[in-house]
């Protein structure tokens, strides 16, 4: 049960997300919770790239192949995750305070002008 807990939890907080997402009345909690999906995917990356007795993968004082090490390359795509979800829930933000600006809500049952 213990393996496949934190692939239940990921799954958990993503449609957690989509749920907050999918009843949203604001622009600002829709942003919310699109980080709250995207921090499932840290969720799951992380569940990845564990080993359970693993060290870190410098190798300076060990010899390779001695023990078992965590795989950096999981590490690296996670921090990259953590850094593009900053960056896109800002330019969402930024765009919420113009769609603010210029429309004067952020419900986006009113916003009729940006119907087809």
């Amino acid at each position: 049960m213990m393996d496949v807990f934190p692939y239940l939890v990921a799954g958990w907080v993503f449609l957690a997300g989509c749920y907050g997402l999918a009843t949203s009345r604001n622009l600002i909690h829709a942003v919310g919770c699109l980080s709250v999906c995207q921090a499932a995917t840290y969720v799951l990356l992380l569940t990845v790239g564990y080993r359970d007795g693993a060290t870190a993968p410098v190798f300076s004082d060990l010899k390779p192949g001695s023990r078992p090490v965590v795989d950096p390359v999981v590490q690296a795509l996670t921090l990259t995750d953590v850094v593009v979800g900053a960056t896109v829930t800002a330019l969402l933000l930024a765009l919420v305070v113009q769609v603010a600006k210029r429309h004067g809500t952020v419900d986006p049952d009113e916003l009729s002008e940006l119907r087809g």
